[in-house]
């Protein structure tokens, strides 16, 4: 664990006047290039048999990769994907797809860990994600939890997380479904990164709380070399030296 914590405001503190500049050239030209300057992908096995070399030489710098779900998968595609992204030079980060209504966030952040989501300080690896969103499958939209009872369990996840690998997770979302689900919450935004969920040409509204976006998520049908067929298209809020940093928890 570093000896020193280091908050998102201070990674970001930096960035955050070039962000606002960004941010009024975003209104300006209504295109998503505008709002950060370092570009990404996150993938799981839709996106089948990656060629990670071709995806790092067409300027892709960074990749979140799909490692669990649950209590009991672990996307089959993940290990091929986490070492050849690394030995690509893509920096990387697994993530885990929250599944609130079967087990506990201690629990499923324990199998992130223990099962791809651990973290070292070697400039290519940044702390996992979890990706808290509308329940696809049964059991309804937030997953029957009330609000207190959601931010619990992700209070829950996170602690147990940091506990295992010194690092703060960042948090995949909506803001919309965070806002309804947990109530417009705003305790973690202090030091877990916003990785934020809106297909469009602007970042929009954040979820109550957070000041600043730090992985946005504009497109679904993004096109990279190296990928066939579709792929999540993300942005990093800053440049890829305060990227690295972010992935070695330094200043």
């Amino acid at each position: 664990m570093p000896s020193t914590r280091l908050s998102v405001r201070r990674i970001l503190a930096a960035g955050l006047a070039a962000a606002a500049t960004a941010a009024v050239a975003l209104v300006a030209t209504a295109g998503p290039a505008a709002a950060a300057t370092t570009p990404g992908i996150d993938v799981s096995r839709y996106q089948g048999s990656i060629n990670w070399t071709s995806v790092r030489n067409s300027g892709i710098q960074f990749a979140f990769i799909k490692a669990t779900e649950g209590t009991s998968y672990k996307d089959p595609n993940f290990n091929a994907n986490y070492v050849n992204a690394y030995n690509a030079g893509v920096i990387r980060g697994a993530y885990h797809f929250a599944r609130p209504n079967i087990s506990a966030g201690s629990t499923q952040a324990n199998y992130l860990a223990s099962n791809g989501g651990a973290w070292s300080a070697d400039s290519r690896t940044l702390p996992a994600a979890l990706d808290i969103e509308g329940n696809p499958y049964s059991g309804g939209y937030c997953y029957g939890l009330s609000t207190t009872g959601m931010r619990n369990w992700i209070q829950d996840f996170l602690n147990t997380y940091r506990s295992r690998t010194g690092r703060y997770a960042v948090i995949y979302t909506t803001t919309s479904w965070w806002n309804q689900c947990t109530g417009s919450w705003t305790g973690p935004w202090a030091n877990h990164p916003l990785w934020l969920a809106r297909w469009a040409s602007a970042p929009g509204t954040l979820p109550a709380g957070a000041p600043v976006w730090s992985f946005w998520q504009y497109t679904s049908t993004g096109a990279v070399s190296g990928i066939s067929g579709n792929v999540d298209r993300n942005y990093w809020n800053g440049d890829r030296s305060r990227l690295i940093a972010l992935a070695n928890n330094t200043a």
